[in-house]
């Protein structure tokens, strides 16, 4: 779609899912500075890491950051199956998050701050393969 100015504007869900592969991104390559630049400075934010409990505030979620990827290593990381739901000016992207060692289950809850969407809450988990189509429902 073009906007007034005749610039090609990109369709929102594309933001989105461009926003949460930049964080995949930053996340691959160690860079805690880019990851920084993801996250809400003006929306309350959290994050729950697997086996941690919630971290709330941009304080405690950066530095949580920044002691994961501490020593400026690579993770090999997949963002796989990305799903966004989107409302209004704030969205979720369910995906997978693919590393050698095995997969997890992600939230990625984003807020649209300043015209760009920016994460507010992260929460990855594991992810048992359920052995049939019955084992699926939990509810």
């Amino acid at each position: 779609m073009a906007g007034g100015d005749g610039i090609k504007q990109m369709p929102v869900e594309d933001e989105i899912l461009n926003a949460n592969q930049a964080f995949y991104d930053a996340f691959a390559r160690g860079d805690f500075v880019a990851i920084d630049a993801l996250w809400s400075r003006k929306h309350p934010v959290s994050v729950v890491h697997p086996g941690w409990g919630c971290l709330h505030g941009r304080e405690a979620v950066m530095d949580s950051w920044r002691r994961i990827l501490e020593g400026g290593r690579q993770n090999s990381i997949r963002c796989e199956q990305p799903v966004v739901y989107q409302f209004d000016r704030l969205a979720y992207v369910l995906c997978r998050e693919v590393f050698p060692e095995g997969e997890l289950i992600a939230t990625n809850i984003l807020a649209l701050e300043e015209g760009q969407w920016c994460m507010v809450h992260h929460q990855a988990g594991p992810l048992q393969r359920p052995s049939s189509v019955n084992d699926q429902a939990l509810h």
